[in-house]
């Protein structure tokens, strides 16, 4: 973060032109939209992204779509659960376990089949019927784990399907928003050709093939696709929303988890627009007539803690030391550049999740340190600590020296902070396993961010413990009879007012048990070039390529 911008950038820009010849240009009066992802891979094209919500907002939500979405027209309001394949949907008045979903009609999957409730039935299958032949055990880690509760689909007619859940939960439509519709007929082609020894390896196979040719219902449909090197989308005209049919040709997903490589890139016009860009080039990008877009984002950038037995985080005293002891100003204002909220909880005071938390989060130092030595560490005695984390990723924002931060901030309240900085795919596998796995290579924290749009997401899926792995992202293994009686609560209300309730006193019970270090919500920086025109930036972790055109 030291070098200088325009030295770096002219040393990656002269090695991205000698493979210039093999990146995308428009060709007559067809418009071209290149991006460079913080991912070091192409996200999963088969319909169930990984990577995180990079994968959802790149492959999931341009080629799918989901019963239920998400409105990004606005930037400012926060974004909503809207309908997306289903029309409308109602719990049983007698059985809450039990949804109705009326679908939309009229709509064909890419390969020109219709989609109806027999499609709904098949995808909800792949992920939590395991005798049926398209289940995919590579599916269900990023799905069933976001909607924990559902367990069947049933057709009732061709326009309607009914959706069980093992308890009641308000949340269904909302977790909805991440199984994506693949076409059942696409995949059954693939199956039909596929060699194998059985059933089994025959539907790995034609789910292979199919990530190379998918077809979903969404606005873009695949073209052309090299496994950590590109994918390309091409609109599609025939999108049965024709409001959100997209105004460009073409868009080019390019992986560039490094954000010195992705700025250099942007300024040497081998990409047209970026995803979080080194916040030390902002300077230059605005001078040299670059857009830059943000916007605070239901998100948050935190450290998990371990919470097995024999974890330094076990003592609160400890876990509320290393809340008190960043300077999350000093982090925003400097190596930042402005590019984040400081962050006092999952939800900031006017959320109605927020509620009423005693433990005030903030920089305090001197409050901090006694704490520590009230747990029995001082300058001679450090309490050593473990974070995983990676070096880019789905919201990572800039991890690295983020956590190199961190790792000085604490030291000055007494503890020793080890990295262990790994492939963010990686980490976020790791991050289902748990605090318990190998794979957590004795880190007592994690370092993944997480989205706050949801209950579930934000709240749920940390602090239930039969969230742990690997039923959901309970890393750390909390068990807090509390927090659970509050989920409880909240996902068996069904009324709004009292739900925001319910959330709001599990929200603010966490923040006064220090569950997590919590660091910073994102802004979520884009920059792009003067060319790319229409670009909304929603209160969201996910955002609408559709409007989006290029001059």
């Amino acid at each position: 973060m030291l070098i200088k911008t325009t030295a770096r950038a002219a040393l990656i820009a002269a090695l991205a032109l000698t493979t210039a010849s093999a990146w995308p240009r428009a060709a007559g009066a067809e418009t071209v939209l290149r991006i460079g992802m913080t991912a070091a891979d192409i996200p999963r094209t088969l319909g169930q992204p990984d990577q995180g919500f990079e994968g959802n907002r790149f492959t999931g939500l341009t080629m799918y779509d989901a019963l239920t979405g998400w409105d990004l027209s606005s930037a400012d309001k926060p974004s909503v659960v809207i309908p997306g394949l289903a029309t409308e949907w109602k719990v049983d008045d007698v059985d809450k376990t039990k949804w109705t979903f009326k679908l939309r009609p009229g709509v064909t999957f890419h390969d020109g089949t219709p989609f109806n409730a027999d499609a709904v039935v098949w995808n909800v299958d792949k992920v939590l019927k395991q005798d049926a032949p398209q289940f995919d055990p590579s599916q269900v880690g990023v799905t069933a784990t976001r909607m924990p509760t559902l367990v069947s689909a049933k057709k009732i007619d061709d326009m309607t399907v009914e959706l069980t859940t093992k308890e009641p939960d308000s949340f269904l439509p909302i977790n909805l928003t991440n199984l994506f519709m693949a076409s059942p007929a696409k995949w059954q082609h693939f199956y039909e050709k596929a060699e194998g020894a059985d059933a089994k390896a025959k539907s790995q196979a034609a789910w292979t093939a199919f990530a190379k040719d998918a077809a979903g219902t969404g606005p873009w449909k695949m073209a052309s696709f090299t496994p950590r090197e590109r994918l390309e989308l091409v609109k599609n005209a025939d999108y049965w929303d024709k409001a959100r049919v997209p105004k460009i040709d073409k868009m080019v997903l390019l992986p560039m988890p490094e954000a010195n490589a992705r700025t250099a890139a942007l300024l040497s016009g081998q990409v047209d627009w970026v995803e979080a860009p080194a916040p030390d080039a902002l300077p230059e990008l605005k001078q040299r007539g670059f857009k830059l877009y943000a916007n605070e984002q239901p998100h948050v950038w935190p450290w998990q803690f371990s919470r097995v037995e024999g974890s330094p985080w076990n003592d609160i005293r400890v876990r509320k030391a290393a809340n008190l002891c960043v300077d999350r100003e000093g982090l925003k204002d400097g190596l930042l550049a402005g590019l984040m909220v400081p962050a006092s909880g999952t939800f900031e005071p006017g959320h109605p999740w927020r509620g009423k938390p005693t433990f005030e989060i903030k920089y305090d130092k001197p409050a901090a340190q006694k704490l520590m030595q009230e747990a029995g560490f001082g300058p001679n005695k450090k309490l050593e600590v473990k974070i995983q984390t990676s070096a880019s990723g789905s919201g990572q924002m800039q991890p690295l020296p983020m956590n190199e931060y961190l790792q000085q901030a604490l030291a000055e309240c007494y503890f020793d902070v080890k990295l262990d900085v790994i492939e963010w795919n990686t980490l976020f596998t790791n991050w289902r396993r748990g605090a318990k796995d190998p794979s957590a290579n004795g880190a007592n924290a994690t370092n993944v961010t997480y989205a706050a749009m949801d209950p579930f997401f934000a709240l749920v899926r940390f602090l239930q413990s039969t969230m742990a792995p690997p039923a959901s992202n309970n890393w750390g293994y909390i068990n807090n009879p509390k927090f659970d009686e509050l989920v409880k609560k909240a996902r068996q209300t069904f009324d709004p007012a009292a739900r925001d309730a319910a959330l709001a006193e599990l929200h603010a019970a966490s923040v006064d048990d220090a569950a997590f270090l919590y660091v910073a919500h994102d802004v979520g920086p884009r920059a792009m070039s003067p060319k790319v025109t229409g670009v909304v930036q929603p209160k969201s972790w996910f955002i609408d390529f559709s409007p989006i055109a290029m001059q």
